[in-house]
């Protein structure tokens, strides 16, 4: 091929692994992506990329693999302020005893802003190129990422009370809809409806929210089944469990995001399989809240589409998406007693094409397929618990820790480059974390 003939490329990326996701479980050695126009343009081996195209810059990797940039699909960004500040406490304790109380001090524009771009540098540094977040003031958080060149949905979140961001759920579910109007066009930035859970949002929003969700063909994300007590105060206050509940007010359907899905029963989950529900898993925040435990091998089995989060730092206690592919991968099996559920190779779609596909975003990302945008992470293997390299899955399923993700590029952007944020001012967000943690002191002195 003559050099006039040669395919215009913006970026080539090569590697000695690429794993895709799509076709699952496939390992592509010696390979190379073209990206042209913020998408992937082709994956080849190496040689014949060279062959076809001319770039404009390319990276050459020899100690790495390619993965898609890791989807975190439920998270509380503004919460990484919250780090350790409740610890060792079950969650009603938690979430009306300790974080409600700072909330209503603290939350604002600035705290959701500062919490935000210290969430976005730590998913960043970890591969982590998409989340999806439920927190006040979700504009702040959209700014935060067009700024850092993140994708982010925001699952706006309404409640009945009054909050720092709304008077109540008619006001939230209006400022939800603003907001869709603005960002629809946006490549970064999508919206979905966020009714924080069944026990705080009652039957009338709920049925509105049904409405415009289907109107604007936008997900709508809530905590369900998270708890036992959860379950047990439904059935006591109005005789019917929370995910009934939701298929009586029209909730139930492939926009219907349900994070934790705890305390599932066999009928449960075939409800959600029939009308290709999405369930959001989230280990770390479930064992250290000790809220209960999902059932994801049943649930795949039964055929619905289980996501991987990593809640809030507030109740993690880090945002560090391989951490929760590993313990929902090895949790999984603990829970249904059988050591080949939870696979290595699905542990990576959760992480991946799965909350991808929960969010509504499958046909731009979650996996690295041609057409597809170009968020990639790359992931060093050449190091002491990552070596021999005898299978590049089990690798990132079990042993690979974020510090090795390297280089992250979104939409072809890079955003991490060798280990260095490009996008955002490291000193400036421990500054300003360190700012808020002198407010808690003061506030708890």
């Amino acid at each position: 091929m003559s050099q006039d003939q040669l395919i215009e490329a913006d970026l080539i990326i090569s590697a000695p692994w690429i794993v895709p996701v799509i076709p699952s479980g496939t390992v592509l050695e010696e390979h190379a992506l073209a990206i042209r126009d913020r998408r992937i343009s082709a994956i080849a081996p190496r040689s014949d990329i060279a062959a076809r195209y001319h770039q404009a810059r390319s990276v050459r990797l020899d100690h790495h693999v390619l993965i898609p940039g890791l989807v975190n699909a439920h998270g509380h960004s503004a919460m990484a302020l919250m780090r350790g500040i409740a610890d060792d406490i079950p969650l009603k304790q938690w979430l009306e005893g300790r974080i409600w109380p700072l909330e209503s001090q603290h939350v604002s524009p600035e705290f959701v802003c500062d919490g935000a771009l210290l969430a976005v540098a730590e998913m960043i540094t970890g591969g982590t190129t998409c989340f999806a977040d439920m927190y006040f003031f979700p504009e702040q958080v959209a700014k935060v990422c067009l700024g850092a060149g993140m994708r982010v949905q925001l699952a706006c979140p309404i409640l009945d009370f009054a909050t720092a961001w709304s008077r109540n759920a008619d006001e939230c579910i209006s400022k939800t809809v603003e907001l869709y109007k603005e960002y629809r066009d946006s490549e970064l930035v999508s919206v979905a409806f966020g009714p924080h859970a069944p026990y705080t949002v009652s039957d009338e929003p709920l049925t509105d929210i049904a409405n415009l969700a289907n109107e604007l063909k936008v997900p709508v994300h809530i905590h369900m089944h998270e708890t036992a007590q959860e379950i047990e105060d439904a059935l006591a206050n109005e005789g019917r469990r929370p995910l009934q509940r939701m298929a009586d007010l029209g909730l139930l359907g492939p926009k219907l995001v349900n994070v934790h899905a705890t305390q599932l029963t066999e009928l449960e989950m075939q409800l959600l399989a029939e009308h290709g529900s999405n369930v959001v898993h989230c280990p770390s925040s479930n064992l250290k809240l000790a809220s209960g435990l999902c059932e994801v091998e049943a649930l795949r089995n039964t055929g619905v589409n289980v996501a991987l989060g990593t809640d809030g730092a507030a109740s993690n206690n880090d945002l560090d998406m391989f951490g929760e592919l590993q313990l929902a991968a090895m949790l999984g099996k603990a829970v249904a007693n059988d050591a080949q559920a939870v696979p290595a190779f699905y542990a990576l779609e959760m992480a991946t094409i799965n909350s991808a596909r929960a969010m509504g975003l499958a046909e731009d990302i979650g996996s690295l397929e041609t057409g597809k945008f170009a968020d990639i992470a790359a992931v060093n293997l050449d190091r002491l618990s990552t070596v021999p390299i005898n299978n590049v899955i089990s690798q990132l399923a079990y042993a690979v820790q974020s510090h090795q993700v390297t280089h992250l590029w979104c939409g072809g952007d890079t955003l991490l480059n060798d280990g260095e944020l490009e996008t955002l001012d490291l000193q400036y967000i421990k500054q300003r974390a360190h700012h808020w943690q002198q407010a808690f002191r003061q506030t708890q002195e």
